[in-house]
């Protein structure tokens, strides 16, 4: 039904940047949230950042200042730009759709990896 797909990841110098995208596809409904989250290993899946259908977003502490969320609805897609990029940022991250249905339907892509190293 709903299809979501990364891009962008690779490997980066600390201080690099990359631009990551997420495209989604299928039957869903037209107001929902779309959001960055990541994963590494051994640690819990966190919120790196989210942006509404309205254009309001929300970052994580660490991501503010450096990492920009947008979104281009005719295309049903979000990007993550990232700038200034740590060793810590290392994980994989995946694109999450919430719909504002209730109880609401979440999507999750399959994650692209983003490694920061030297």
């Amino acid at each position: 039904q709903v299809r979501v797909v990364e891009s962008g990841g690779g490997l980066v110098q600390p201080g690099g940047s990359l631009r990551l995208s997420c495209a989604a596809s299928g039957s869903i409904f037209r107001l929902y949230t779309m959001g960055w989250y990541r994963q590494a290993p051994g640690k819990q899946r966190e919120l790196v950042a989210e942006i509404s259908d309205g254009g309001s977003a929300i970052y994580e502490d660490s991501a503010k200042g450096r990492f920009t969320i947008s979104r281009d609805n005719g295309k049903n897609t979000v990007f993550l730009q990232m700038t200034s990029l740590k060793p810590e940022d290392t994980a994989v991250y995946l694109c999450n759709i919430r719909t504002r249905a209730v109880p609401p339907s979440y999507y999750w892509g399959q994650g692209t990896q983003v490694t920061v190293s030297s």
